[in-house]
């Protein structure tokens, strides 16, 4: 076991319970909830944290969680690491804000060098900062349509991109994300994703991108097409990777039709897949590129980067917004791009798939409700269905999230049937703590599916 050294505090690298989950505390908390915060937002674990440090999560009664979720993908330098705390503190001392559109600051100019050195190709790019991923593919859309002169955006099934009217209308799912939202915003056109455990047998990524093209041009008209915006590797969509070829396929027709080709690395970006972006393990270089999540070590950031006369197109005060690129916030995501660089975080998440992958497909073995066992790096998930189908089981994909979730684990659920656990460790988790809480999912995973 080793422990990790958060500010003034040390947290065990260890699961640890001491209470029934949730605890006295939790439990009082929830309370105070119900009475102040609004139901309309939910949360997957019912313990409230404490504190938290490199792999584990620590609650309010004491109790340790190893996190295979890293806040969706947030903390994967590991919860409070310490050059980036120290980092953020040395800034907070300084100054908190003055809005870059009103007083400029080196830290926000330092990040978008790095994004320009970190994104996939070597054209000339820009790069603008904001608060969310959802305002980062919003504002991609923006630049493709100002840049192109035309309005349609081209998504795919089971995609993801935000909560924002315009990124409602990107994302696919309806519940809980669009259900009685609408209306919603226009001139949006959602095609066929390459989903090999779900298209027929077989079928290539190249014949799932002409599916795609064929009805792109015969519905949309590639004249029309301002942007084809997808996620390399979806995520709330269920960990969809696509069959070799077919983002190639996709982004050569862009470029052949004139159409801004933008890849959403909110969740995939900054080492998670085992590159520093997930676009490079087909060699794709998109035109436009949304980072958000693992930027910043824990801090919301978000940015647009891409090719330079696309982002200089737009007039002078298009683009900006009066937290964008938050002082605090860069000088974090400085520290959590050079705490990636010297530890290798990218070959880290190499090395975390090395392990839990013949783990997870040992377990696909054992029992025929694990349908698909897919994702790259520390971005891998299982597809649960009902055995000898293809039937999503969202039910038991429920019941084993909590009982990993009661036994100190923290697991995620994603997918658009609700029937895929995603694991998302941060990518500095120790191999023994790794290995314990597989352990634990494969407990769970015995009892409720036999």
């Amino acid at each position: 076991m080793t422990d990790v050294l958060t500010g003034p505090e040390t947290v065990p690298q260890q699961r640890r319970l001491v209470t029934e989950v949730p605890g006295p505390r939790s439990r009082e908390l929830a309370a105070r909830r119900a009475a102040a915060v609004t139901s309309a937002v939910g949360s997957v674990l019912p313990v409230y944290v404490q504190r938290a440090g490199g792999g584990v999560v620590v609650d309010v009664d004491g109790n340790s969680f190893i996190d295979l979720g890293s806040g969706i993908a947030v903390t994967s330098v590991g919860h409070a690491a310490p050059e980036v705390v120290a980092a953020a503190q040395a800034q907070v001392a300084a100054f908190t804000h003055t809005c870059f559109m009103v007083g400029p600051y080196e830290g926000y100019v330092a990040v978008c060098e790095e994004l320009a050195r970190l994104t996939p190709g070597d054209h000339e790019k820009r790069s603008a900062l904001f608060n969310s991923g959802a305002e980062a593919v919003e504002n991609a859309v923006k630049v493709a349509r100002h840049a192109t002169g035309r309005q349609a955006v081209v998504v795919f099934d089971h995609a993801y991109h935000g909560r924002t009217n315009l990124t409602m209308a990107l994302t696919a799912k309806n519940m809980p994300y669009k259900h009685r939202f609408g209306p919603f915003a226009g001139e949006v056109f959602r095609m066929p994703m390459s989903y090999p455990f779900r298209d027929a047998p077989g079928m290539t990524g190249e014949q799932a991108a002409a599916r795609a093209i064929g009805l792109i041009e015969s519905q949309v008209g590639a004249d029309n097409v301002a942007a084809v915006l997808i996620e390399p590797i979806q995520g709330e969509g269920g960990f969809v990777v696509p069959a070799p070829g077919f983002l190639p396929a996709l982004a050569d027709w862009s470029r052949r039709s004139g159409a801004v080709f933008v890849a959403d690395e909110v969740q995939t970006g900054f080492c998670r897949t085992g590159s520093w972006f997930a676009s490079e393990h087909e060699q794709v270089v998109p035109d436009l590129v949304t980072t958000a999540k693992g930027i910043a070590g824990g801090l919301p950031l978000a940015g647009l980067t891409g090719r330079a006369e696309l982002l200089d197109a737009c007039h002078t005060g298009g683009l900006g917004g009066t937290y964008g690129g938050n002082p605090v916030a860069c000088a974090a995501a400085l520290a959590t791009i050079r705490t990636m660089r010297e530890q290798d975080l990218a070959g880290a998440a190499r090395a975390i798939e090395a392990a839990v992958l013949p783990r997870l497909q040992a377990l696909q073995e054992r029992t025929g409700a694990i349908g698909d066992v897919r994702g790259r790096g520390a971005m891998l998930a299982v597809e649960l269905v009902r055995p000898g189908t293809t039937e999503p089981d969202a039910g038991l994909t429920t019941r084993i999230a909590k009982a990993c979730h009661a036994e100190g684990v923290i697991v995620l659920t994603a997918g658009t049937f609700g029937n895929v656990l995603r694991l998302l460790p941060p990518l500095v988790i120790g191999p023994e703590l790794l290995g314990e809480a597989l352990d634990v999912l494969d407990a769970a995973v015995a009892e409720h599916a036999g």
